[in-house]
């Protein structure tokens, strides 16, 4: 999947209202992250790590989107 134009320089976006954090560069399902760049609470986390996301409470996507299986 190609990054969203407002992160170009990141690889982890999160989602405000779900606490998940979505790994752009190995998501297939393009609608999930349109869906959040339309909604408007998203957030970019520096340094761009899976670490810095968990460490801000934020749980890694899985399976539906949910963060579950």
């Amino acid at each position: 999947m190609e990054r969203p134009k407002q992160f170009e320089e990141h690889r982890w976006v999160g989602d405000k209202r779900t606490q998940i954090v979505y790994d752009v560069d190995q998501l297939e399902d393009e609608t999930l992250i349109a869906e959040l760049m339309a909604s408007g609470r998203y957030l970019c986390f520096g340094p761009d790590t899976l670490a810095e996301a968990r460490n801000r409470g934020y749980r890694p996507f899985k399976g539906n989107g949910h963060g579950s299986a």
